[in-house]
């Protein structure tokens, strides 16, 4: 079955990239000639990391997302403020504590360049990271196109901008990812994500105690799932500064799996932007389907990762290979 999977992922994965425009000019080996040992040494990182720490895998994948849907996928997430008073993207609410793995990274694109001096960028390491986190924690496997090159700017507010929120309903959701040229199906796809990682109380706890005018808690939630996050997520009181973390999935927090669509079948949603895709008309079909065919949903997540991975990207003289991720050269 295991097998069976891979070489769908594979072939499912090859037909994607081939239909992927060419003026991206992002192609499968694109540092078979130049750095031949790149994507190995992202793999070792990643294994090695993610063994110690399961939870470093969510933080990768999150981190391309976060990366693409903000200037494209440039690696723009990765640069820290270069002067006081200039947010970063890194900076952002939104990533800064949430976003994890930078360190992952960093010793990934230290060790490539050791080898391969000023060869490979930023961009495409963290694309091969969210890949090699896939298949370390879910078994998902494909083939990356690279070619990307790193961007110079990164502006804390653009995040904002572009990225959805966790109180998004689908259809905000829906134009949100279309204006990245992705689908519906591919946003309900991609959401899958949250099978693994966590969140901070803050980012649903008016689902817990103060909903709307007429009721406190969101009667969409399982009853019985709300009270083990009021036990989880207590009212904050004036000047608490805790914000614990709940995982996003919690019946199998470290595996990235269709569990998380079951989840959502039982109102068992985290987010306002995770239960509001089985309550749209829009949306409900696809949860249901995906959390029925897990295979389907595997070779689906795929594809459109890859797709993902080609929004905006530099390419050829754009931008430039950096010696270290956190600042341009």
């Amino acid at each position: 079955m295991a097998r069976a999977l891979h070489m769908l992922l594979m072939l499912s994965s090859l037909l994607l990239i081939l239909s992927v425009p060419s003026s991206t000019s992002l192609k499968v080996d694109f540092y078979k000639s130049t750095c031949p040992s790149a994507e190995a040494i992202v793999r070792r990182a990643v294994n090695k990391a993610v063994s110690l720490n399961p939870g470093i895998a969510a933080g990768l994948i999150r981190m391309h997302f976060h990366d693409c849907f903000v200037r494209g996928c440039d690696g723009s997430v990765l640069l820290l403020a270069s002067t006081v008073g200039n947010p970063s993207e890194r900076d952002h609410p939104a990533n800064n504590p949430s976003l994890r793995g930078f360190e992952v990274i960093d010793e990934a694109k230290a060790q490539i360049e050791a080898e391969c001096p000023e060869t490979v960028s930023c961009a495409d390491i963290i694309a091969f990271a969210a890949r090699d986190s896939a298949r370390k924690v879910g078994g998902i496997n494909y083939a990356v196109p690279a070619g990307r090159r790193d961007g110079r700017i990164s502006i804390s507010e653009e995040v904002t901008q572009n990225l959805p929120g966790p109180n998004f309903t689908a259809e905000q959701l829906i134009s949100n990812f279309a204006r990245k040229g992705l689908s519906v199906d591919e946003m309900v796809t991609l959401s899958g994500a949250h099978s693994i990682g966590v969140s901070h109380c803050s980012s649903f706890s008016d689902r817990l105690y103060s909903f709307n005018s007429i009721v406190s808690q969101d009667p969409s939630m399982n009853p019985k799932f709300a009270t083990l996050l009021k036990s989880k997520c207590p009212p904050r009181s004036i000047g608490d500064s805790t914000n614990p973390t709940v995982s996003l999935d919690a019946s199998t927090p470290n595996r990235l799996d269709n569990k998380y669509y079951m989840g959502l079948k039982n109102h068992r949603g985290l987010l306002t932007s995770d239960q509001t895709l089985l309550s749209s008309h829009s949306t409900r079909r696809m949860v249901l389907s995906n959390a029925k065919h897990s295979s389907s949903w595997a070779v689906k997540f795929a594809n459109a990762m890859v797709h993902m991975g080609s929004i905006d990207v530099l390419t050829g003289s754009q931008g430039e290979i950096r010696r270290r991720c956190s600042f341009v050269n």
